[in-house]
């Protein structure tokens, strides 16, 4: 019993400074992590709701003729194109054209689901992933899971530099890198021992054109 246990505290040690060591050298990349000045044109743009700046840049991606069309995910059921139009800046010709809104989205991983669905409708081979910096590990991850045949260029956002190990004195990033971060691992975990998921929300919504919500 004493060598178990013993055995079980080595594990655990092991495993817990496995975990902090990863976090450093995750948190390091995060601080690198900027969007290019150049960017490779792709037949689609997509970008993932939930943080500051990020439709912003999506748009801007679009009007720069960098994808054709511009996918949201993840947006409130509440919220209609012309909330998102408005918010940016936007024409109305260009979201009438070129912009789509995915309402069902409630995650990341349903992001990449909806996601996917959209990129094989419309039959692209390339996208402009765009969101947070500290987010893109975690959404190539899953959004390379489901589009193992396209290619993927990151736009991560860069809202709070983090280079230089600038994270370590802002309790703030801190929280958010170490929330990020467990969620990246359990991303990895998925990759080795997939878990049931209740798909049956996503899988029954339709992704909503820009063009039907100007009533």
């Amino acid at each position: 019993m004493r060598r178990v246990v013993r055995l079980a505290l080595l594990v655990c040690l092991v495993a817990t400074s496995a975990f902090i060591a990863g976090f450093g050298l995750f948190a390091d990349h995060i601080g690198h992590l900027s969007a290019p000045r150049d960017i490779d044109d792709a037949d689609g743009i997509i970008v993932l709701t939930g943080g500051q700046s990020r439709i912003d840049a999506a748009v801007s991606l679009l009007k720069a003729g960098k994808g054709k069309r511009l996918l949201i995910s993840g947006v409130n059921p509440v919220a209609r194109a012309d909330d998102l139009r408005i918010a940016t800046g936007s024409e109305a010709e260009l979201f009438d054209c070129c912009v789509d809104i995915d309402h069902a989205a409630l995650d990341t991983i349903g992001n990449a689901e909806e996601s996917a669905k959209w990129v094989q409708a419309n039959a692209y081979n390339s996208i402009i992933l765009v969101t947070n910096n500290y987010h893109m590990p975690r959404s190539l991850l899953e959004m390379q899971r489901l589009l193992p045949d396209s290619k993927v260029f990151p736009y991560p956002v860069v809202n709070t530099p983090l280079d230089n190990g600038a994270w370590l004195a802002k309790p703030d990033a801190l929280r958010v890198l170490a929330t990020e971060y467990t969620k990246y691992v359990g991303a990895l975990v998925r990759e080795v021992i997939p878990l049931p998921r209740n798909t049956s929300m996503s899988a029954t919504a339709k992704l909503t054109k820009a063009t039907a919500r100007h009533d």
